[in-house]
């Protein structure tokens, strides 16, 4: 088993991504802090956890708030010992986010309270306590949209993954001598309750499908089989990464300087 007898909390761990990744690392070897606001998401992927007979706690918690932030570290060292793996997951993707003209500040500022503050919160009070375990993973997601613009306007979304990839590259680099690596999943375009609610329409979805060269939008179960390698012990020698798991679409449309 890849992460035998660590402890890894996971945001937005309800659908989607977060989901898939706290099962994956329960089956192997993970306990789980599942992080959610949707308390009858997160519940149910703990209950799908448990059935396999590994251990995982549901944690209520609003990323864009310190105390909730705070809380759910402290609730999870409380309940299993220590933090290895701190998966920093949860975001939003607002159906009023469009161009610089078009988007509210309202949405503006949700959008990064969520997607962008809630990663220096998770990150604010996660270092601690894998310093106190002697080190570990922290994982950021980010986005394709950090490296590239998006073809479908969504000014505030790609604000705020760009500013996780840049936070995470900071991170990287201050902590790298503390045994706490760094690394930013990117995905592509998936097919997940999240990117579907908001490519709405069929002529949306194919204005993101034509840009792919794989030909199709990547799966949940993918970025968390991309996760469980930056948390596991087989990327030990990789931080302050971008790592890109997009189907190859910033390949064909990004240049190396």
């Amino acid at each position: 088993m890849r992460l035998k007898d660590k402890v890894a909390l996971i945001t937005g761990a309800s659908s989607g991504i977060g989901r898939e990744t706290a099962i994956l690392f329960a089956s192997e070897g993970a306990s789980i802090a599942a992080v959610d606001v949707n308390d009858a998401g997160g519940r149910e992927s703990v209950s799908l956890i448990e059935r396999e007979q590994r251990q995982a706690i549901y944690i209520h918690a609003d990323v864009s708030k310190v105390a909730d932030c705070q809380n759910m570290v402290e609730v999870t060292e409380k309940t299993f010992g220590k933090l290895n793996i701190l998966f920093n997951n949860a975001g939003i993707m607002h159906p009023k986010d469009d161009d610089a003209v078009n988007t509210g500040e309202d949405i503006w500022e949700v959008t990064l309270a969520v997607n962008l503050k809630g990663v220096f919160l998770g990150c604010k009070f996660g270092i601690p306590a894998l310093r106190r375990a002697g080190g570990g993973s922290i994982i950021n997601t980010a986005s394709f949209v950090a490296v590239m613009g998006a073809a479908t306007p969504q000014i505030a979304y790609t604000a705020s993954k760009g500013g996780v990839l840049a936070l995470s590259r900071e991170l990287a680099i201050v902590h790298a001598r503390e045994n706490i690596r760094v690394n930013a999943l990117c995905p592509g375009p998936l097919r997940t309750e999240l990117l579907m609610k908001y490519l709405n329409t069929e002529e949306k979805k194919q204005r993101r499908l034509v840009h792919i060269p794989i030909g199709r939008f990547g799966e949940a179960r993918e970025m968390a089989k991309a996760a469980l390698f930056l948390a596991s012990d087989d990327s030990s020698y990789l931080t302050g990464s971008t790592f890109l798991a997009d189907g190859g679409i910033t390949a064909a449309y990004v240049t190396p300087e």
